[in-house]
């Protein structure tokens, strides 16, 4: 507990020193479903502050595979609070904090007769073919898996169904890659791997923008679901980490997260 206090002391003391200071650089590795909106948090820290930050993206649970096995990483930014939670027990770093939400929406090829009110029954149809990313390496896949389960509440059987319908297309280790600057689950749906596709409604917006015809399809609240974000500093990362740390919880990185359609979260210690 003592440990928490002091580090929790750390984030709130750099409140109040000017972001200026010995350029640094900064390693970050963060969710997949943030690299727009965090490359954009980024420019502005470094802009700000001199430094520069080195940033990986990818699926959250791979990246803390990487992290438990190899280190030399600064920051880490989760698409759920349970793998910085899982470092921070480790003794990698501390504390957790919630600094953004996302929900899950519904990714539709045109022409499908989809809609919020009748999402679970085209789900569950035999000829639709279910799009998630991978649980476990990625969160949005168990986001997905929540959803399921939710499913089965409302409709028993629907779990079964589901979970073992559902193409795990994104997020794993040996999942196919889009090809170069293309949206992922753009390049999925365009692909035609999926009639409908789950992931965060920012990814949605992205991946519509780049393919026009595909629907977004909000989930009812009796299925929807909510994913937490969480950001652990690890031990031994520099004073400018924790600068950068404090830039994504503060005023300018929540504008920019909630620029790009995120919840902005607030200071959650673990």
């Amino acid at each position: 507990m003592q440990k928490v206090l002091i580090h929790i002391a750390i984030f709130f003391s750099i409140l109040f020193l000017p972001v200026q200071g010995q350029a640094e650089t900064v390693s970050l590795f963060a969710a997949g479903s943030l690299k727009a909106a965090l490359g954009d948090v980024i420019k502005a820290f470094e802009q700000a502050s001199g430094n520069t930050v080195h940033s990986e993206f990818g699926p959250s649970g791979l990246l803390r595979e990487r992290i438990e096995k190899e280190g030399q990483v600064n920051i880490f930014a989760s698409a759920n609070m349970k793998h910085p939670q899982t470092l921070m027990s480790k003794g990698l770093g501390q504390p957790v904090a919630l600094f953004a939400r996302n929900n899950l929406c519904a990714l539709a090829q045109s022409g499908l007769q989809v809609t919020s009110a009748n999402l679970l029954e085209v789900l569950l149809h035999t000829n639709t073919r279910v799009g998630t990313s991978t649980p476990k390496a990625d969160p949005s896949g168990d986001y997905a898996w929540e959803l399921f389960e939710k499913a089965d509440k409302m409709k028993p059987g629907s779990f079964t169904t589901l979970s073992g319908k559902a193409r795990q297309l994104t997020g794993g280790p040996d999942s196919a890659k889009p090809p170069a600057g293309r949206n992922q689950y753009g390049w999925v749906m365009e692909e035609k791997k999926a009639d409908v596709f789950l992931t965060y409604c920012t990814n949605a917006v992205l991946a519509a923008k780049e393919v026009p015809n595909l629907q977004i399809v909000q989930i009812a609240p009796e299925l929807a679901v909510g994913a937490d974000y969480g950001i652990i500093v690890l031990d031994g990362a520099p004073i400018q980490a924790w600068r950068l740390a404090m830039f994504i919880l503060g005023v300018d990185g929540q504008r920019i997260l909630a620029t790009h359609g995120f919840v902005a979260g607030g200071l959650s210690a673990q």
